[in-house]
């Protein structure tokens, strides 16, 4: 079998960005790779060339291998709406709601929807990376597993299984795994890794002897903690919702101020990591109104998309978002809304089918734009010309039920105020090409950047970073031994 599946022993242990690293690894070698996830639950997706939406992970490490995102790569992405609902998207296609209550019944009959998408990957590739959810350690969820052993099982290929020693206790984490994992799925794993270690790699002595001497389990060797990776996660926790509470340095007052609002059903924020990487910009994603009224202000404000708009307005009313907001616009502070974000800053939002929530929602009355909720998704990527604020080329993508009027004039933007501190967009990825940002930038906030660089220009430096260390610090010859090529 021409695959590999990473499984981690937890969520955020490093699995999405390994995948990453080693399609790059792969591509770089020559070798014609492809990454998979079975099962994805996220609000984070990306729209392929070819039609259809995947998780945003996903259409990162098909970047990384060099090659466009098509659906086959994540034929199950669940999408949350609620604690107990989740929008369910099948072949890049929605199919209706995913209810917890029926969370393991439901899932079970999409195998074979999800083997069958990767057989076309696996005789269109020479290799293919999979990737698992979560952890496999979990008894409560293994029947009708599809994301992790249930699926490794189903498709015969063998397992690495990943710690992170970041978060401390990683070799009881790796042998709890193995430990709970039924007989025939542990045989499945071939092979373990030390993520995120930190220090001098003399302290570890003997230990990865001592782990396979419990598990019968060989560890492949560790991979270095990267303190300032530029790469897309699918979910914000791990990328950097602690800066909103970093403390002052020297010279922030000289760089441009940007914070996004995370409520709870936020989505794509992925939108924002141009600013949250940018060492000319001080990005923070704030939780509480209070982190609005600083003393020193911010330049500009977010609401970025959201997978629930209605039940998120609610929850910027209800915990006093409005009057922080008016006081930031009052104090001469600028808003910007992304698709969810938008219709919230709208007059309403129409929903008659309840396809998100009620079916009137009266909006925040910031912008001129009236929100109607349709039953198709509209989904693609866009490649065009920007009429505001000055002829420029620019990417993008459109994932959204929403349907408002277009401002003339303001593409790709939607609409703004009569006073121009508000401004909404309903397309994605609107910052990634530098030229484009630095234009929006300097017209909008009167800033001037001196960089024009596009994000995947970073990306690039950083798969190559995370692609180094695996051919430096992991015994990789079981897996070149089956390719049949050196990788390095």
């Amino acid at each position: 079998m021409n695959a590999l599946m990473i499984q981690g022993t937890a969520s955020g242990v490093g699995k999405t960005l390994l995948v990453a690293g080693l399609c790059r690894l792969l591509a770089r070698s020559g070798v014609k790779v492809a990454p998979f996830k079975p099962q994805n639950m996220s609000n984070a997706s990306s729209a392929c060339p070819s039609g259809g939406e995947i998780g945003r992970a996903q259409a990162l490490q098909a970047f990384a291998s060099g090659i466009d995102p098509t659906v086959d790569m994540n034929p199950v992405l669940i999408k949350p709406e609620a604690d107990n609902v989740a929008q369910l998207v099948v072949g890049g296609e929605v199919r209706g709601k995913l209810m917890a209550g029926r969370f393991k019944e439901d899932r079970g009959g999409l195998m074979p929807e999800v083997v069958a998408a990767f057989n076309r990957l696996r005789h269109a590739h020479d290799w293919v990376v999979v990737e698992g959810a979560g952890s496999p350690a979990e008894p409560n969820l293994r029947e009708g597993d599809i994301a992790n052993m249930g699926f490794a099982r189903a498709a015969g290929i063998p397992v690495w299984l990943v710690g992170d020693i970041d978060r401390g206790g990683v070799f009881a984490a790796l042998l709890g795994t193995m430990t709970a994992l039924e007989t025939d799925d542990r045989r499945l794993v071939e092979a373990m890794i030390v993520n995120r270690f930190r220090g001098e790699a003399s302290l570890l002595g003997d230990v990865f002897q001592w782990l396979e001497g419990r598990t019968g389990t060989p560890v492949l060797g560790w991979l270095p903690y990267f303190q300032d990776l530029g790469l897309p996660e699918e979910d914000t926790p791990y990328t950097g919702m602690d800066r909103s509470s970093r403390a002052a340095k020297p010279g922030d007052d000289l760089k441009l101020r940007i914070a996004g609002i995370h409520y709870p059903r936020a989505s794509n924020t992925t939108d924002l990591d141009p600013f949250l990487h940018d060492p000319e910009v001080v990005f923070a994603w704030l939780r509480d109104p209070s982190e609005l009224t600083g003393p020193h202000g911010w330049d500009l404000v977010v609401l970025p998309g959201s997978k629930s708009t209605s039940a998120d307005l609610a929850w910027l009313r209800e915990r006093g978002w409005t009057p922080a907001l008016e006081r930031h616009l009052r104090y001469g502070g600028c808003l910007l809304g992304i698709c969810g974000g938008a219709q919230m800053l709208g007059r309403r939002i129409l929903d008659p089918r309840e396809i998100e929530g009620p079916a009137v929602t009266e909006g925040l009355d910031w912008l001129p734009i009236e929100t109607e909720m349709q039953p198709d998704k509209r989904v693609h990527p866009l490649t065009a010309r920007a009429k505001w604020p000055a002829d420029l080329p620019f990417t993008g993508y459109e994932i959204r039920h929403g349907r408002s009027s277009e401002g003339p004039g303001l593409f790709p933007f939607s609409a703004r105020s009569d006073d121009g501190r508000v401004m909404g967009t309903f397309i994605h990825g609107l910052f990634d090409d530098g030229k484009y940002r630095g234009a929006v930038l300097e017209s909008w906030l009167n800033w001037t950047s001196s960089s024009d660089e596009h994000v995947t220009a970073r990306w690039t430096r950083d798969l190559d970073r995370i692609a180094d260390a695996m051919a430096e610090n992991l015994d990789l010859s079981l897996l070149a031994g089956r390719i049949g090529v050196g990788l390095g």
